[in-house]
C-alpha cells in the first residue's frame, strides 16, 4: 500500500482550500476531545449503529435509546459520525489523504460544494456499511468513507498527476496518481470479498468511492475536464 505525502499538483480557481483545512481542523479537535477524555459513551451515541438507524422511520420520529444510554437522533449519526476516529493511527490516515488530495477536489467545485460533496460521500459511505450489515450493533466512526469519495473524485479529475508517496511505510516514489489510487480502490474491492473481519468497515469505503464517482460528474465547474 502507498502513503501519500504530497502531489504535483498546483490550485487553479481557488487561492487557498480553506474547506479541506477547516476539516481537518474539525477532526482533529474532535479527537482532541476524545483524547482528553471524553466518555466512550458519549461517542458512540453520535456513531452510526446500523440497527438503531434502521429502527427509526424515514421521515423522522423518537431518538433510539441505544446501547451507549444516550438519546440521540439516528439520523444525525449519518453526518457526526464522520468526525470521530478510533486512535491516532485512523485519524492520521485519513486526514494525510484529504490533505493531499482534497484541495484539488475543492479547487475542482469551489469552497460550499466541496463541503456539500463531502458530507454527502459520508453520508452515503455510512448508508452502504448500514444496507450490507443491517442487524449489525457494531458502532461505525470515523472519516474514511468520506475521504474515499475524495480519492474517487481526484482519480477521476487527474490521474495522471504524479504523486509522492511511501511504498511499505518507508521507501519514498514518485508514481503517478492512477496508480497511487488504483492500488487502494483495489484493496478495498479485494478486502469486502474476503470474509468480514477484524473493526474495518470495507463497504463504508466502497460507499464513498461510488457516491464521490457520480458526484463529481456533476458538482465540478463548468469546464473542468475529467481524467485530464
Amino acid at each position: 500500500m502507498f502513503v501519500p505525502v504530497q502531489d504535483e499538483n498546483p490550485l487553479k480557481s481557488i487561492p487557498f482550500q480553506y474547506v479541506t483545512v477547516l476539516l481537518i481542523a474539525v477532526n482533529v479537535i474532535v479527537f482532541a476531545l476524545e483524547a482528553a477524555g471524553l466518555n466512550e459513551r458519549v461517542v458512540l451515541s453520535f456513531a452510526v449503529v446500523p440497527r438503531e438507524l434502521f429502527s427509526v422511520s424515514v421521515f423522522g420520529g423518537p431518538a433510539v435509546i441505544s446501547q451507549d444510554g444516550l438519546a440521540v437522533s439516528e439520523h444525525y449519526t449519518l453526518l457526526s459520525y464522520m468526525f470521530f476516529h478510533g486512535d491516532i493511527f485512523h485519524l492520521v490516515g485519513n486526514m494525510l489523504f484529504l490533505w493531499v488530495f482534497g484541495d484539488n477536489v475543492e479547487d475542482a467545485m469551489g469552497h460550499l460544494k466541496f463541503l456539500i460533496f463531502y458530507l454527502l460521500c459520508g453520508v452515503g459511505a455510512g448508508l452502504a456499511h448500514a444496507i450490507v450489515a443491517p442487524n449489525s450493533d457494531i458502532p461505525l466512526i470515523g472519516a474514511s468513507g468520506a475521504v474515499a469519495g475524495v480519492i474517487a473524485a481526484y482519480l477521476m479529475l487527474h490521474p495522471r498527476v504524479r504523486v509522492w508517496v511511501l511504498a511499505f511505510r518507508v521507501i519514498p516514489l514518485r508514481i503517478s496518481a492512477a496508480l497511487a489510487l488504483g492500488v487502494w480502490i483495489a484493496a478495498q474491492v479485494i478486502m469486502v470479498a474476503l470474509p468480514q473481519v477484524g473493526p474495518i468497515a470495507w463497504w463504508s469505503h466502497i460507499g464513498g468511492l461510488i457516491v464521490g464517482a457520480i458526484l463529481i460528474l456533476f458538482m465540478r465547474r463548468p469546464g473542468v475536464p475529467l481524467f485530464a
